[in-house]
């Protein structure tokens, strides 16, 4: 069943929903320990946030990569998120979306968050035709990211490092280790201003067939179940306490 290009899928519960972010030791140790991020993350710049875990390997090499050797997955709210995306900005200009470059840049420079949608990856870091969600947070979103929405923080460079291992000779195995990356459910228009409209399909051609029917016969497909990813990533704390 084909899945559709832009979606959000994610590890995500009633309430929450998980992200990615790699980073040095020095910030992403004390962060999983303290279930906080430490003063030294500077709350006036940029972060990025990834839902999808394939997409955070792909970026940061399987934790290998000089300053993305911690891999943090961080369950902030559902709230915090979905206002993200509601103040976001695409980050590139489409005329389907916006009136004219100059007003997609005045929109962009004012948003406190904005979205880029890459390609999706698979086991082996491969692109796939799908897209990911990229959201950047700066000003009032960064803030509230770090210190508002953050739920809780592990530290999954041992589950990377793991997968990784695997897929080299055991790519079932690997597979299995991944989180299960659900479909996020969206209130309708939430995504209306970030997804790019696919090209119009243009009118099947008359091959001379009949049909019973009183008029032209449309196919929709069901959405796509995200079973790819084959079982959930349990990370297991004790009720009231923030998981290191």
């Amino acid at each position: 069943m084909e899945e559709p290009k832009y979606r959000i899928r994610a590890v995500h519960t009633a309430s929450t929903i998980t992200v990615y972010q790699a980073y040095a030791p020095e910030i992403g140790l004390p962060a999983a320990r303290h279930g906080r991020f430490p003063a030294t993350w500077k709350r006036d710049r940029m972060t990025w946030i990834k839902p999808s875990f394939l997409w955070m390997m792909y970026r940061c090499g399987w934790a290998t990569k000089e300053g993305q050797r911690t891999v943090l997955a961080v369950e902030i709210t559902r709230e915090g998120f979905e206002w993200a995306l509601r103040h976001a900005c695409l980050s590139h200009y489409e005329r389907d979306l916006h009136p004219d470059r100059a007003t997609w840049k005045r929109r962009l420079g004012d948003a406190p968050a904005r979205v880029q949608w890459d390609p999706e990856r698979d086991l082996h870091l491969r692109p796939l035709p799908h897209r990911s969600l990229q959201l950047g947070l700066s000003h009032e979103a960064a803030r509230r990211y770090a210190d508002e929405w953050t739920v809780a923080i592990t530290d999954v460079t041992p589950l990377a490092r793991e997968i990784h291992t695997l897929t080299r000779d055991a790519p079932d195995a690997a597979a299995g280790l991944l989180p299960e990356e659900r479909p996020y459910p969206v209130e309708d228009g939430l995504l209306s201003h970030l997804c790019p409209q696919p090209a119009a399909e243009p009118p099947p051609q008359d091959q001379g067939h009949t049909s019973d029917s009183t008029g032209p016969e449309v196919h929709r497909c069901p959405p796509a179940t995200g079973s790819r990813r084959l079982i959930r990533m349990i990370t297991a704390r004790p009720p009231g306490t923030i998981q290191t």
